[in-house]
């Protein structure tokens, strides 16, 4: 007897954006993310070293965190509270280029999108 399971695709795979993700050191990974997800999400499922995300994202932790690249800073929707709390418990957090990538649904404006992650996650 076979088995087969209905396995759901999240996000939007017929449209993706292009997102570099960088490490501290400076490597830099460049993938191909689903519309509809999050930048978490995309690190996630494409294996990126340096961002944690130890409560899956529910927007519980700091261990997502990132420094969005000063020419994305405009163009990422903005911080809500519950973010904006949540950042007070990063590693290092910058009052302008910290986010939460389980907080950043990627679109079609975000292609291109390059975060760094920071020295460490806590």
């Amino acid at each position: 007897m076979v088995s087969l399971e209905k396995v759901e695709i999240q996000g939007d795979t017929s449209k993706m954006a292009k997102i570099t993700y960088v490490e501290h050191n400076g490597t830099e990974h460049v993938v191909e993310v689903a519309n509809g997800l999050t930048v978490m999400e995309g690190a996630r499922d494409n294996n990126i070293p340096g961002i944690e995300a130890d409560c899956g994202g529910a927007c519980a932790c700091s261990t997502c965190h990132v420094y969005v690249d000063p020419a994305w800073v405009e163009k990422v929707p903005a911080k809500d509270d519950m973010e904006e709390d949540m950042l007070d418990f990063a590693y290092e957090p910058d009052t302008v280029r910290s986010r939460l990538t389980c907080q950043i649904r990627v679109t079609d404006d975000l292609d291109g999108l390059v975060v760094k992650m920071p020295e460490k996650q806590i």
